[in-house]
């Protein structure tokens, strides 16, 4: 193996054990001590944990083993190893985080105790999946399905968490199963920010007779990249150039007024892109001289 892939496969494995710290904190911390369920087998831990006293740390490995060995030839060899691992850091700190002897005081604050579960929790599991890692779990039984039946794992999951959370209403009352859906609202949105990574961007389409005009105006002022690529039109067949460019959420603005000052009719396609990765995204940004920022 490369150095290289050793020190890729050691930052995943690190990124991986810091995003299990914070869910089992969360689980911990604001579902346990506020009585607020969870989906998934984490949920299951806590209905074991209220009915049995089963801790939810030792549980978690005695659900996930038989599922990983069930599930082990639909995981492939780096994610199986990665599963395990993330199954036994999760334990490992939820054992860590039940004997620590910290309270946070939130006063009997429900709302506070769903936003701090949801925060955190989704914090640390989409810096789980971000890097490869998984718990196992209701992951394994939905690739199973998907699998043998052809459902969908978002469906399956979906499904598997309604019932998990059906079955806690045995021990919370519906107060608290209305803030455990706040919490998995924002548990939610967090795992998909945390997955769609800080340096969210803007790619943007343009189709303009003055193409060659805007893709000049725009690499001199925004100092962005312009791709042109070769189109046709559906009805007229007759050949065009189409513009390509990434850009910065705030650079928007004075993209739309290059557009529009050369072309006020130019078409333009606006897309989300969840994560641009190079030079002036994730690497530095070319700095302009005082004296370049006069001219524009």
């Amino acid at each position: 193996m490369a150095p290289q892939d050793e020190s890729v496969r050691l930052l995943d494995l690190c990124m991986i054990g810091l995003g299990c710290a914070m869910f089992a904190f969360g689980l911990v911390f604001f579902n346990i001590a506020n009585h607020l369920a969870d989906g998934g087998i984490s949920g299951i831990t806590l209905i074991l944990r209220a009915l049995f006293g089963i801790d939810p740390a030792y549980s978690t490995i005695l659900i996930n083993v038989p599922l990983i060995l069930i599930g082990w030839r639909f995981l492939g060899r780096q994610s199986l190893i990665y599963t395990i691992y993330g199954t036994i850091m999760l334990s490992l700190f939820l054992w860590i985080w039940q004997r620590v002897p910290f309270v946070i005081q939130l006063h009997g604050d429900l709302l506070l105790s769903a936003l701090g579960a949801g925060i955190i929790g989704g914090f640390g599991s989409g810096l789980l999946y971000r890097y490869g890692g998984t718990t196992g779990g209701t992951d394994i039984i939905a690739r199973i399905f998907e699998r043998f039946r052809g459902v969908p794992m978002g469906r399956t999951l979906l499904y598997l968490d309604v019932v998990v959370l059906l079955i806690s209403l045995v021990y919370i009352d519906v107060q608290h199963m209305a803030y455990t859906l706040i919490y998995s609202y924002i548990f939610a949105r967090i795992v998909n920010f945390t997955q769609e990574g800080a340096y969210a961007a803007r790619g943007v389409i343009i189709i303009s007779p003055k193409h060659q005009e805007i893709a000049d105006d725009i690499m001199a002022r925004l100092e962005r990249g312009v791709s042109l690529i070769d189109g046709e039109g559906g009805y007229s067949h007759q050949a065009r150039k189409l513009l390509y460019v990434v850009v910065a959420p705030s650079e928007l603005h004075r993209l739309r007024q290059i557009i529009a000052h050369h072309d006020d009719k130019a078409f333009v396609s606006i897309i989300n892109v969840n994560e641009a990765l190079g030079e002036g995204f994730s690497f530095q940004v070319p700095k302009k001289g005082w004296l370049g920022k006069l001219k524009h």
